[in-house]
């Protein structure tokens, strides 16, 4: 269970994406947070990274890894990539709203 409400870890988030995404942006890509439910971190992969092969090795061995060494290590990162699996739920947490 995530000791932290979804607007903390969304703010967590965002404080630690710049550090997060060196590695994506040293591929020419860069990384969108789009929202948290339940203690999940929803991200687009865009640039580059959009549709690669290796999005989903990205985004579980670089992006959630360093992200859970920020914040918590049961942090759940996935990349809104179309499929029905990885879909963004209706009621996430945003800034934006």
């Amino acid at each position: 269970m995530m000791p932290f409400s979804d607007e903390e870890i969304y703010q967590a988030v965002e404080f630690n994406l710049p550090k997060t995404s060196e590695y994506v942006k040293s591929h020419g890509g860069g990384i969108k947070l789009l929202g948290v439910k339940d203690g999940k971190v929803y991200i687009e992969l865009i640039g580059t990274c959009h549709g690669c092969s290796m999005s989903l090795m990205t985004t579980k061995m670089v992006v959630q890894r360093e992200l859970r060494s920020y914040i918590h290590p049961e942090l759940e990162v996935i990349n809104v990539d179309g499929t029905p699996e990885n879909k963004l739920p209706d009621d996430f947490y945003t800034k934006q709203k």
